[in-house]
């Protein structure tokens, strides 16, 4: 997390933020960053942005040339996606994957930011933990203020329209779908309720919220008449999504 002040940490935050899969700053690696720390002229990523060429030519084992082509590996980095830079804040437990679906759903970082648990939890693989981890990194005034700074310095990326949907009725719950439906394939019934935050497992136990069965349903129809789960046909699955 940007949060981490302590020399370590503040160099694997910033190696992680320059990072191919993150901001992708060509030339500025671990030994760079380790370098730069040091030399007390980077202490967080915004930093990055502050750098001068005359500042890293003063550096040992950089010329003019190299100090030239690290500038413009950080000037070309201002461009960037907002998954990029939702992964590269190291926010804990978000990955690269988890960082695509969170830019997807929530569209830009003000959004994000100011999301509350229950709509966080509607993004597909993400639990309590996660979201809480997400929730608490925007909570931490020193993270505030290191994106509000990387903004002002130029960089940016293409805003796109939310796709948050929250449904009390699907979000976070838990559904198995068998048989044949009358109209919807497995696939595009997976899609609809994935939307709305809704997870789908292949096995059915006490924990399952709905079943979701068509024709020739089986053996999964039948455990989950034994345990007294929810049954629904296509058409109460439908009217449940628009609810």
């Amino acid at each position: 997390m940007l949060a981490y002040i302590a020399p370590p940490k503040k160099k694997q935050a910033i190696s992680h933020f320059a990072s191919k899969l993150a901001l992708n700053i060509d030339g500025l690696g671990e030994k760079v960053v380790e370098q730069l720390v040091n030399s007390n002229l980077i202490h967080t990523p915004a930093d990055i942005y502050r750098l001068t060429q005359e500042q890293l030519i003063e550096l040992e084992r950089f010329g003019t040339k190299s100090a030239e082509n690290l500038i413009k590996a950080i000037t070309k980095s201002k461009v960037t996606t907002l998954s990029r830079l939702i992964y590269a804040l190291g926010i804990r437990h978000v990955g690269e994957a988890t960082a695509k679906d969170l830019a997807h759903t929530f569209g830009d970082l003000d959004t994000l930011s100011a999301a509350l648990l229950e709509e966080l939890l509607q993004v597909k693989d993400i639990g309590e933990i996660v979201a809480t981890a997400i929730i608490d990194f925007f909570k931490e005034q020193h993270n505030r203020q290191v994106i509000k700074q990387l903004l002002e310095l130029g960089l940016t990326y293409p805003k796109t329209q939310a796709n948050s949907t929250f449904n009390s009725k699907i979000t976070s719950k838990t559904f198995v779908l068998t048989g044949t439906l009358p109209t919807l394939s497995r696939d595009e019934a997976k899609i609809l309720i994935e939307a709305q935050g809704g997870k789908i497992t292949s096995s059915v136990s006490a924990k399952t919220n709905y079943v979701v069965a068509g024709s020739e349903a089986g053996n999964k129809l039948d455990k989950a008449q034994q345990l007294g789960l929810t049954i629904l046909d296509e058409e109460q699955l439908k009217n449940l999504l628009h609810n």
